[in-house]
């Protein structure tokens, strides 16, 4: 499905690198509030609605995320391998949006399943380029909707940090998945 109203969920920890963001895509046109998620945890929060994100009005579920991989508490490849591991989230667009050149960074996060990785322009210029660039591909791509029919799991999921694993415990509820549809668990709002 193409979006006229992409909604992107920006991931990183440093407030001084997600301002400059705001400002450089509201000067490019981008006219929907970006999204902001502080650190890895705060990410998968956001994503299960949980906390202040389960109003979904407010914090809409992401086209895109633009995931940095240096991070407190859960870093961008935990984030990106959490995602994938999740069949609600596995084909969500993530681009991973790191100062890192690293070869390994940059495989690794292929190897995860980020969709492209972006290297942090230095000047300012260089962000409004990326930030242009990355509006009128937004325009043409056309985004995988959340899986249609019944989604049913009572596995636990589990994601890797510092080497040690954390579950979210199982999933007992029954979601029936449509298009444009709308589902309660627990409370909160998922779609």
């Amino acid at each position: 499905m193409q979006t006229e109203e992409p909604i992107i969920l920006l991931v990183d920890d440093s407030q001084h690198d997600v301002r400059l963001t705001r400002i450089v895509f509201e000067r490019a046109g981008f006219k929907y509030p970006l999204q902001n998620a502080v650190d890895g945890e705060d990410a998968i929060a956001y994503l299960q609605g949980t906390g202040h994100y389960g109003d979904r009005i407010r914090f809409p579920l992401p086209t895109v995320i633009l995931l940095d991989l240096n991070m407190p508490k859960m870093n961008g490849f935990e984030v990106l391998a959490w995602i994938r591991a999740q069949p609600t989230f596995r084909r969500l667009t993530v681009y991973v949006l790191s100062s890192s050149q690293r070869e390994e960074d940059i495989a690794k996060c292929y190897d995860l399943g980020a969709n492209s990785y972006l290297v942090k322009p230095i000047k300012l210029d260089g962000l409004a380029f990326m930030a242009q660039s990355l509006l009128a591909w937004l325009k043409l791509c056309h985004f995988t909707p959340l899986p249609l029919g019944v989604l049913t799991s009572t596995a636990t999921t589990t994601a890797k940090k510092g080497g040690k694993s954390l579950e979210s415990g199982p999933m007992q509820e029954k979601v029936i998945l449509g298009s444009n549809s709308t589902a309660e668990v627990g409370g909160h709002l998922l779609i």
